[in-house]
């Protein structure tokens, strides 16, 4: 697992004991991001697939639109107290003739692991316009297939196994079938992680596809699928009142609580295929055609 796992004591206390091991700790370090030599923003990070991180960040925050928009992405001379490379600097070099990024006061790009992007100044600074609305896409998923994709996603946190301590994003096909799993301690990480496998592999914008995060659903992880053109968002855990909004405004489909063959639907609950009328949700049949 290389830098993903570090080993920390621990005391474990039980009712009957406690005593001293050591244990499998997530790693958790900084990647300042560079856009043509200017640092761009700082994220806590587990290390790992920070080029798919890096292109998954810049366009879920509309500052590229495609894979082409990218040059180059090459890790700077950063270095630790013993002189070894930490590999903590990552710079993106923009092709020609794709504008800068502008940052300042009202949009500055500092995240946490916890919290996702931070200090911007307002809703209409957070808000970004999307050049891939999910709106109009058609895609179908069968309730039964939905109901059983975190435990197909849980399935392959292999680094979650060995620490607790890691969030998980997923994207799937209506099928359930798995296309790719990002982990990370941050969980806009692992969808940034999601979103650049999905650009630097030509699935941007992501028609058809069904992400699946393993917590809950903040207002970030939403834009962050619409931006991608993700059609439908599900996670184990609740949405936030702002990521509802946003679903709603944005054509959305956008599920929580998917646990135990049960799940809520918040936003655009038509693509979700059930047990409940032809012609429209929420009527049950009559048995009359």
């Amino acid at each position: 697992m290389g830098r993903l796992i570090a080993r920390r004591p621990v005391v474990r206390i039980t009712p009957d004991s406690d005593r001293s091991r050591p244990d499998n700790i997530a790693v958790e370090e900084p990647l300042e991001l560079r856009v043509d030599g200017k640092p761009l923003a700082v994220t806590m990070r587990t290390p790992g697939h920070d080029v798919e991180l890096a292109h998954g960040f810049l366009h879920t925050e509309g500052v590229i639109g495609s894979v082409d928009d990218i040059r180059d992405a090459r890790y700077c001379d950063s270095r630790d107290d013993e002189g070894r490379n930490t590999y903590n600097v990552l710079d993106l070099g923009l092709a020609p003739g794709v504008p800068a990024p502008v940052t300042g006061v009202e949009r500055n790009f500092y995240t946490t692991s916890s919290c996702g992007v931070c200090g911007k100044a307002s809703l209409d600074a957070v808000r970004t316009k999307t050049r891939h609305s999910p709106a109009n896409d058609d895609v179908k998923i069968r309730y039964d297939v939905l109901a059983t994709l975190p435990d197909a996603l849980r399935e392959q946190q292999q680094v979650f196994d060995r620490t607790g301590g890691l969030h998980a994003a997923g994207l799937f096909t209506p099928a359930g079938d798995l296309l790719v799993v990002r982990e990370d301690v941050g969980r806009h990480n692992a969808v940034d992680k999601v979103v650049g496998w999905a650009l630097l592999n030509g699935q941007i914008p992501a028609r058809g596809l069904i992400l699946i995060v393993s917590g809950r659903t903040s207002f970030e992880l939403a834009q962050k699928a619409v931006m991608a053109g993700i059609p439908v968002l599900g996670a184990v855990s609740a949405p936030s009142s702002l990521a509802i909004d946003l679903a709603a405004e944005s054509g959305l489909t956008l599920a929580g609580f998917i646990r135990n063959g049960n799940l809520n639907v918040y936003a655009r609950p038509d693509r979700i295929i059930t047990c409940m009328s032809r012609s429209q949700y929420g009527v049950r049949r009559t048995g009359h055609d």
